[in-house]
């Protein structure tokens, strides 16, 4: 899927193992080598699969202690083909089931969660009044990853999450008709985040002494949690609008749903242009199209 997952794996057994990365391949998923495997899914990928990967490891390094113990000098080619003469078995298989986990939705009680990922992100914007278009100035984010098992590629998964989630909070509106057409169902019709909607200055940086006991090598998921980081983006928006309405002497009430779209920027800009649009009575018009 391209977070990453295969090389930290790799990282993963050469850590256990004590070996180079060079050694270490890992061929692409496939029922036939792993049956019913669980799906790459809710940031958990790392954490399964790295601590069944620890597992398998770990059970080979226990059959090859004897041949390194014999041969303290030795390389690891030498100590895989002197269990290899003495018919020592060199494959081993991992499972990982995440312990100390269970809700009971009827009782309302128990643990859902293995444990939490923790982030915080200061973003800047500035608006068009007149257009309602705006622009990202900067982002800041701190995650909380515990020890990273690579820090590059869960930097990268934070800056791809919080754009992921700028889009939904600022561009990405569901239009249907009254009669239940989806309108924005392609990309000329659905905006996404493009390059020039990245932050201007956009840091990132990971949260350094807080190691996670529960995952591996007190790592911690960063799939998906800092997707909501986004939200500053639109609340940023939100005061600035409120700082705009300021400024005209309307009152700072006012209502803005997400996502904050250019249309709804402008219109929550009052001036004496959105003015001279009425709002119509409900009930007056067939609407053209249905915003859920």
């Amino acid at each position: 899927m391209g977070q990453g997952l295969h090389t930290k794996m790799i990282q993963v057994a050469s850590r256990v193992l004590g070996i180079d990365t060079s050694k270490i391949h890992i061929s692409e998923t496939s029922t036939d080598k792993v049956p019913n495997t669980s799906a790459t899914a809710a940031s958990a990928g790392s954490d399964l699969n790295g601590m069944a990967v620890l597992e398998a490891c770990e059970t080979l390094v226990k059959r090859l202690q004897p041949y390194k113990d014999k041969n303290p000098n030795g390389k690891w080619e030498d100590w895989v083909s002197a269990a290899f003469v003495d018919r020592v078995s060199l494959s081993a298989t991992g499972f990982h089931a995440t312990p100390d986990i269970g809700f009971d939705f009827n009782k309302n009680s128990g643990k859902p969660f293995n444990y939490f990922t923790f982030g915080v992100a200061c973003t800047e914007v500035e608006i068009d009044c007149l257009s309602g278009d705006h622009q990202v100035l900067r982002s800041d984010i701190v995650m909380d990853l515990g020890e990273s098992i690579n820090p590059a590629i869960d930097i990268g998964q934070i800056e791809g999450a919080f754009i992921q989630g700028y889009g939904l909070f600022t561009m990405e509106e569901l239009i249907y008709s009254p009669t239940g057409t989806l309108y924005s169902r392609g990309p000329g019709a659905y905006k996404i985040p493009g390059f020039g909607d990245i932050p201007l200055e956009f840091n990132v940086s990971l949260l350094k002494g807080a190691p996670n006991p529960r995952a591996v090598f007190s790592s911690k998921a960063v799939g998906e949690p800092p997707l909501f980081l986004a939200s500053s983006a639109f609340f940023a928006i939100k005061d600035a609008i409120r700082a705009a309405r300021a400024d005209a002497g309307v009152s700072l009430d006012f209502c803005l749903e997400s996502p904050a779209t250019s249309a709804r920027i402008r219109m929550a800009c009052e001036d004496h242009i959105t003015q001279k649009i009425p709002v119509p009575e409900p009930g007056s018009y067939v609407p053209w199209n249905v915003v859920p």
